[in-house]
């Protein structure tokens, strides 16, 4: 199984503590009662999330982790002890950040931005508040005016560190902050320009937004009319988006996107849920 990932695995079995998941591989999991869905048949697909649980056993679940592995995210520390921190991701273990992974020392109460990755000692998820010490700009995948997705990473004085495409390191200059912006909003960008030393400047991207923003409106208000659900995720035709919401495919799956990054819906197999 692969830790820290949605995957989507075929309902093996129904034991007294849930149901036993699989892969194509032969590894089997648990999905425990409280997450096992009221209608369900053997052989049925299921799209979970699969860590670790108390006992370091790997278990599946539906519920929606605010990071997953190879992300970045801002998470609350809800607990320091003498081994590290622990962090609300959102699931009934809470995600461990050790003190070597630690930037400053976290503070029960404090929000941090963190990068989750898979220990290989260990093998477990851990996070790590030392974000740049997993971008690199030694080989960019940017080129000079193309839009990207950036995460506030920290201020400086001469402006906000950015994380862009989870991949490198940027700076928005305080002249091209046209709004308030805080650690660990999501926004577009766009390469402003390309260092001699690969050093990216950023711009916010208003035209991005302007995009985007309506479109999720409509998505949101066509959920709000049918109870919170619509029978339409990325994987649907074009056709049937276009006959629904009047949009096209690719302005449609910027939209949920936008909302799903904002965690106002859920994506399923079988259509977008509301929140």
């Amino acid at each position: 199984m692969n830790l820290g990932e949605y995957q989507t695995l075929e309902i093996l079995r129904d034991t007294d503590p849930g149901l036993f998941l699989g892969d194509q591989h032969g590894n089997e999991v648990l999905l425990p009662n409280r997450y096992v869905p009221e209608q369900f048949e053997i052989g049925d697909k299921i799209e979970v999330f699969v860590y670790l649980d108390n006992e370091e056993r790997p278990v599946a679940t539906t519920d929606n982790p605010y990071i997953t592995k190879g992300d970045f995210s801002l998470l609350r520390c809800n607990e320091v002890n003498k081994f590290g921190a622990f962090l609300d991701w959102g699931l009934v273990k809470e995600l461990f950040c050790p003190f070597k992974e630690q930037a400053f020392k976290m503070k029960p109460g404090g929000w941090y931005l963190v990068y989750c990755y898979l220990d290989e000692e260990t093998e477990r998820l851990v996070a790590s508040s030392k974000t740049n010490s997993f971008l690199d700009n030694s080989q960019l995948t940017v080129s000079k005016f193309e839009e990207v997705d950036i995460i506030v990473s920290h201020p400086s004085e001469f402006g906000m560190n950015v994380i862009v495409n989870k991949r490198h390191s940027g700076l928005v200059f305080k002249d091209d902050i046209f709004k308030d912006i805080s650690v660990g909003d999501k926004l577009k960008g766009v390469v402003k320009k390309i260092r001699n030393d690969n050093k990216l400047n950023i711009a916010l991207s208003q035209l991005g937004y302007r995009n985007i923003e309506p479109n999720a409106q409509v998505v949101l208000r066509e959920l709000n009319d049918n109870n919170g659900f619509i029978p339409l995720h990325d994987k649907s035709d074009p056709e049937a988006i276009k006959e629904q919401l009047q949009m096209s495919k690719k302005s449609f799956k910027k939209a949920i996107g936008s909302l799903y990054k904002d965690r106002k819906i859920e994506i399923k197999s079988d259509g977008i849920y509301l929140k």
